[in-house]
């Protein structure tokens, strides 16, 4: 009997930016990374800013990805994100610039400061994936 091989889907709302058979799926989650392989139990989860690695045979992908949701289901992975980006894509130098400007904006409740901390935080991955 055949193996169900293991597709993942990236999409954002302009584009669906991939789709393939991959080995294995490593996603940002918003607590953490969560690898995937073939015959995972069912999964959703939050995505937070990172990098979202796809690895096919030897041959490894990924993009800089801020925030959305990831489901495992029968062996088919769909990652939902508002932003997907190859890391030749990114500026360092913009993402300093932007987490440099973050302290100037006076949030001005609770929200504002959530907001104010995953802009930080997608700023520093940002950076760290440019830095590469």
């Amino acid at each position: 009997m055949a193996r169900t091989p293991l597709t993942c889907s990236v999409i954002t709302p302009e584009a669906k930016v991939f789709e393939a058979q991959v080995d294995e799926v490593v996603v940002p989650a918003h607590d953490g990374e969560v690898g995937i392989r073939r015959d995972r139990a069912p999964l959703v989860c939050l995505l937070g800013a990172g990098r979202l690695k796809v690895r096919v045979g030897e041959r490894e992908e990924c993009w800089f990805i801020d925030s959305g949701f990831a489901q495992v289901l029968d062996n088919r992975v769909v990652v939902l994100t508002r932003t997907a980006q190859r890391p030749e894509e990114l500026s360092a130098e913009e993402a300093r610039a932007a987490l440099a400007a973050l302290p100037k904006l006076a949030p001005p409740d609770e929200e504002g400061l959530r907001r104010r901390e995953r802009l930080q935080a997608a700023a520093r991955a940002r950076i760290r994936m440019a830095s590469r």
